[in-house]
Formats: C-alpha cells, structure tokens, sequence
C-alpha cells in the first residue's frame, strides 16, 4: 500500500479546495429548510462552486449524476439530490467535495431541520463527537488504528453504532487515495502516521444496528433497520504541531 505524502505546496492547493467546500456546506446548512425539495440542494451547490471557481468531485465520479450528496433520516450516505421534500423534523446529511488546482476537498455534516426528538439531538452530538476525537488521535507517531479506536470509542460510549462497510480514506490528487480509514479499529495497529499525510475522516453513526444495504438506484446506502444515522466529516494534513483541518471556511466553523 502506497500511502501519499503531500509536499507543502500540495497542502496549501488542499487548503484552498478545503475552504471551498467549508464555505459551500455553510452555505447549505444556512439554506436548507423544510418545503424544499432536495435538487435545490445541489443547484445551490453548484452555483456556489461556480461562483468559487471550483469544480465538483462528487459529479461523474463512478457515474454518480449530482455535485452534492443528500442523504435523509434512516440515509446513511450517497443520497441523489433529486424531487424529495425535505420535510419538519428531517435529519439532512450533506456530503460534498470540491476540486482546487487539481487537489481535493471532502467534508460532510449532519444538520436537523425544524423540531426533531433528543435521541436525534444526541446522536448528531456524538457524531459531531466521534469525528472531533478521531481528529484528535491523528498526530505524527501514532498509528491509524489510534484514529479508529478513538472514532468508535466515543460512538460506542454515548451508546451509538458505527457503520462498518463504509469508511473515511486518503485523499489528495484523487478523491479516495490509500489507506482506508476504518470508524472502528484497535489503538497501536495499522500504519504509522507521517507529516504531510491527508486523510478524510468521516464517521457516519446509527441509533440502531450498524448494518446497511444500499437502495434500487444502486447509490443511496440505508440503515438496514431503519434507525436514524448522521455523517460528519472533514479534510486534514498531518503536520509535527498536530491535525490541521483544511475544509474549515475562513470566517469559521461549519455547522451542524
């Protein structure tokens, strides 16, 4: 397994298509509202990557026909933008990635719309939680099962399921570059984390079992028994001082 090492100009193009894609979630999360139907969800995406002077990464890739993921309730990720309404008491995952002189972006967050109950409450925290300690845990010296453990230690502790089939991964001049970055692991094993390394981590939880199956469209992955899921996800480079997060907007955090 060839694991890429980014040279700092390489991260600093990595930066710039981090802050795009920051900048255009914020954008959606500040948008997003009951009545809509989930394709102005992805005009609004790219009219903002247009805007940005980026361009998509999700848009082709294997086929997939949208800018924006838009995966709803018991969705765990890949959801088609596409006539669905988006409906008072909706959890909305929003998966988006962008591509700056030839680098990429990639993040996800989660975001409630209108009244949802304290399970949903909780289990959008402690997704929000799981990512923010496998950030944590990603320094020079540790190994990539530290990030892992860390990801499912704080799921499992607040009572959620981690998804198994679908991880986070490397990422760089492709969107999905070596290693996987599995939300479930043991601390100590795997490879050896190195400055310059860049990975997308993306927990994606469930309030039930972990299982999935993917729907007829052969795209959007479900629950497998319909329990609600969350997904949030950032960019980082690895440098001596720690995780730096590169899909942070420059007026500040994203929501969520």
């Amino acid at each position: 397994m060839a694991v890429s090492v980014k040279s700092p100009p390489e991260i600093a193009a990595m930066r710039r298509a981090g802050r795009v894609v920051g900048k255009v979630l914020q954008t959606l999360a500040n948008s997003i509202q009951a009545g809509m139907r989930t394709r102005e969800l992805d005009l609004i995406a790219e009219r903002e990557l247009k805007a940005l002077g980026a361009v998509s990464s999700f848009k082709g890739y294997r086929g997939y026909p949208s800018s924006l993921c838009v995966s709803i309730n018991d969705e765990v990720v890949h959801g088609i933008p596409g006539e669905r309404i988006i409906k008072n008491g909706d959890l909305v995952s929003l998966d988006f990635g962008a591509i700056v002189d030839g680098y990429h972006g990639d993040a996800a967050l989660t975001v409630t719309v209108g009244e949802v109950g304290m399970r949903a409450q909780n289990l959008l925290r402690t997704t929000k939680g799981a990512l923010e300690a496998g950030v944590a845990a990603a320094r020079v010296g540790a190994h990539l099962g530290d990030i892992s453990c860390a990801i499912q230690e704080y799921a499992e502790s607040h009572g959620f399921s981690v998804v198994r089939e679908y991880t986070g991964h490397g990422i760089g001049k492709a969107m999905h570059e070596d290693p996987l970055v599995p939300n479930f692991g043991r601390a100590g094993t795997g490879l050896e984390l190195k400055a310059g390394m860049t990975f997308a981590l993306e927990p994606m939880l469930t309030a039930g079992d972990w299982h999935t199956k993917v729907g007829t469209d052969n795209w959007v992955v479900f629950t497998a028994d319909h329990s609600l899921a969350a997904h949030f996800e950032h960019t980082i480079a690895l440098a001596a001082t720690g995780a730096e997060v590169l899909t942070i907007p420059e007026n500040g955090p994203t929501g969520g």
